[in-house]
């Protein structure tokens, strides 16, 4: 099992984002049309009155003896007059800014090529049935599907595109039963993390009547006899774990765990293959940092055991047969294993299986009575296969340097299926057998793409303590080093979360077109285990924006670009550090793109999912931490009259992960103070949010107006 983490403020995005154009054949004819297209676009700057500007609030804190203004506070309020009136506005703003850019039918119409394509998840397989979601070429959003067979037909469970006329409810899916008869799918409206669960009957292929609530859920697991569920569900007062009984009234649902657990932790649920077992997980924060496991034996009706619920560590358990194998950093930086029986989960009965090792250990699958151990290895990806005494066996092959995900397996299966990709290897799933060491792509996404035109260089740079730090560079072939490559930076720095080198359309665009696409692997990340993860957290959060802006710097340096050519893109906590590097070094960036952003560091903790954060970035309701997020929190570093880069900020009322009040709130002031003449926008849909989800015809328009910002502000042409 692994924890649901949907809690951490992430969205990758990886078959949707960002990019770009260089001049070719036909110089003059091009310099010509780009010039047109150039002063079309300098026409559509903002005026005075676009966007109109805000009132200001007289809203201030007290932290101590400091005394902090917040100017747009009001913003904060989400449904009021005043906040719709001031959306609507800034939507009317950049409609009418991004919309005459020259160039759009260009990017449009690639960007369809790269994300209009038959596209796959990683198959669920239980009682010789593969579950699974598809995306046809043609098609808006994701369709739940099942084989019934290894080499069945694909059919059609559940289709989400007649729900709603805009394709804005999406379809997930969330367990299926141990013999395959009945499945658990969400319906998820705009981006929103909360979806309504129901359980679908696969051979009668109607709905059951079993009305679960819409909300946030962790685990759903059915019982053996299909008589019963366990699930963890976010209440109003904290994670609670419950069993339902099939055809009964959900909200008379028996609570089973988790009485008195607060707002900042989760529930994670595992029910053994046999149904004897049921494993608890208390997760606190994101998951990072510290788990508790518990381990009851539902089919004797036992007692709840503590297996592990003392040490300050990260726990996350594994069935194998009638063994559980935990993955921990206990007393391992770079992560290893222990074996367990579950008849005994407390920890004296552990031995390690799998030791510690120099390279960090992400994740563990079972799979046909061997463990797979999947490792990050200089920031990509490798599968090792152990055998049933922890010795390692084999390792398994991947196409190109990259990422997996997705690895799904069963104890008692040889099948093992993992999702694979790379910057220019779009995503495949594959079907690895472990008794014959074998394996076959089971499905891909067929992308126009010429993959032999573009190479991968892996560069370490110096961060400002000296610290080498390494970047990825995707670009074409043949590549010139004389400062004038557009380049798109990114990164994240948080959470444990690996930064390893993952299929993204647009940056695939952006290469096409002569663009470097640079991706640092920042600390705060687990590309080098909890030490590598340590140095970006709470006090130190500023070595992460160090090692974002030594890149930058590096890059302009080494003649890769200039900071004319330099645009900069982050989402989520990759937010928060764009608008970190914005407001901390405005000099070095041409322009930015700030998606889902976390900007106000002093009360982000008040709002949605972002007591789950604290444990990553502390606290102002903790007086020591306020300094050192004060001295970074972005919004607050906003000073009238710095000529700051040109920003797009991307968010949405469906997000209910990060607030948007951060995104509204950081937009207003600086259209207030920037003494640049590069404008401040605001990309804002009403049903956009963090979790995906999307139509694919909706990711398309949104990310060509922010290619087309992008072509603007870095002075490309289109063609």
């Amino acid at each position: 099992m692994s924890a649901n983490l949907n809690r951490i403020p992430r969205v990758r995005h990886r078959a949707i984002t960002r990019w770009l154009c260089a001049l070719r054949g036909g110089f003059v004819l091009g310099l010509a049309l780009w010039i047109a297209g150039f002063t079309a676009a300098q026409e559509a700057a903002p005026t005075a009155k676009c966007p109109p500007a805000a009132r200001l609030d007289s809203a201030k804190d007290t932290y101590g003896n400091t005394v902090v203004a917040d100017p747009y506070r009001w913003l904060e309020d989400q449904n009021s007059p005043e906040t719709r009136a001031w959306i609507a506005a800034e939507q009317k703003c950049a409609d009418a800014v991004l919309s005459k850019l020259p160039g759009r039918g260009q990017i449009n119409k690639r960007l369809g090529e790269l994300l209009h394509t038959d596209s796959f998840e990683a198959p669920m397989e239980r009682g010789g049935r593969y579950f699974f979601r598809k995306r046809l070429a043609g098609q808006d959003l994701y369709v739940l599907y099942v084989r019934r067979g290894l080499n069945a037909p694909d059919e059609v469970l559940v289709d989400p595109l007649p729900w709603t006329a805009d394709h804005s409810a999406s379809v997930t899916l969330e367990s299926v039963s141990r013999d395959g008869k009945f499945v658990f799918y969400g319906r998820r409206d705009g981006g929103q993390d909360e979806i309504t669960p129901r359980v679908l009957d696969v051979d009668t292929m109607q709905s059951l009547p079993d009305a679960f609530p819409k909300g946030r859920y962790d685990s759903l697991e059915f019982t053996t006899d299909n008589k019963s569920v366990y699930y963890s569900l976010v209440t109003p007062e904290g994670p609670r774990a419950f069993v339902h009984r099939m055809g009964g009234d959900p909200a008379k649902d028996q609570m089973i765990f988790g009485k008195g657990l607060t707002k900042d932790k989760g529930i994670g649920l595992a029910l053994s293959e046999d149904g004897a077992y049921l494993v608890y997980v208390i997760i606190y924060g994101s998951g990072s940092e510290r788990t508790e496991l518990y381990v009851q034996n539902v089919k004797q009706n036992g007692p709840i055991v503590a297996a592990e619920n003392a040490e300050n560590a990260v726990f996350y358990p594994e069935f194998a047969g009638d063994r559980l194998f935990v993955l921990t950093n206990w007393k391992a930086p770079q992560w290893r294993i222990f074996s367990t029986s579950l008849a005994t989960p407390q920890r004296e009965h552990w031995h390690e299986f799998v030791p510690e090792s120099g390279v960090h250990l992400e994740s563990i699958a079972a799979s046909g009575g061997k463990l797979i151990g999947q490792y990050t290895h200089n920031a990509t990806s490798e599968l090792e296969v152990f055998d049933a005494n922890g010795k390692v066996e084999s390792s398994i092959a991947l196409p190109a340097l990259g990422s997996v995900s997705s690895t799904k397996g069963r104890w008692e299966s040889p099948e093992l299926f993992f999702s694979f990709e790379s910057y220019s290897f779009p995503p495949a799933i594959i079907r690895y057998d472990v008794t014959q060491a074998k394996s076959e792509v089971w499905a891909r996404d067929k992308v126009s793409l010429d993959t032999g035109t573009f190479e991968i260089e892996q560069v370490w740079y110096p961060s400002k303590d000296k610290t080498p730090i390494p970047m990825f560079l995707f670009h074409k072939k043949g590549l010139t080093l004389d400062g004038s490559n557009p380049v798109l930076l990114t990164g994240y720095g948080g959470f444990d979360l690996s930064e390893t080198p993952y299929y993204w359309p647009l940056a695939i665009l952006w290469a096409e077109h002569g663009g470097i696409f640079a991706d640092a692997n920042l600390r705060g990340g687990g590309e080098f285990g909890e030490d590598w993860h340590h140095a970006g957290m709470f006090g130190k959060k500023q070595t992460v924006f160090d090692d974002f802006i030594a890149a930058a710097e590096f890059l302009i340096a080494s003649k890769y670009t200039s900071s004319s050519r330099l645009a900069i893109d982050g989402t989520s906590n990759g937010g928060l550090l764009v608008g970190a590097a914005m407001t901390q070094r405005p000099d070095l960036f041409r322009a930015v793109v700030c998606g889902y952003p976390l900007l106000d560091m002093l009360r982000y903790q008040k709002f949605f999912e972002a007591p789950y954060w604290v444990s990553e970035y502390g606290s102002t309701d903790n007086p020591d931490q306020f300094a050192y997020l004060y001295a970074y929190s972005p919004y607050h570093r906003v000073v009238s009259g710095t000529k700051y880069p040109a920003a797009l900020f991307v968010t949405g009322d469906g997000d209910t992960r990060v607030a948007p009040l951060h995104a509204r709130k950081m937009a207003a002031r600086l259209q207030a103070a920037s003494g640049s003449d590069h404008p401040i926008l605001v990309l804002y849909d009403t049903k956009s949010g963090h979790s995906g989800g999307r139509p694919v015809n909706k990711i398309i328009d949104e990310n060509t107006d922010i290619l087309s910002f992008l072509f603007w502000q870095i002075g490309l042409p289109t063609n």
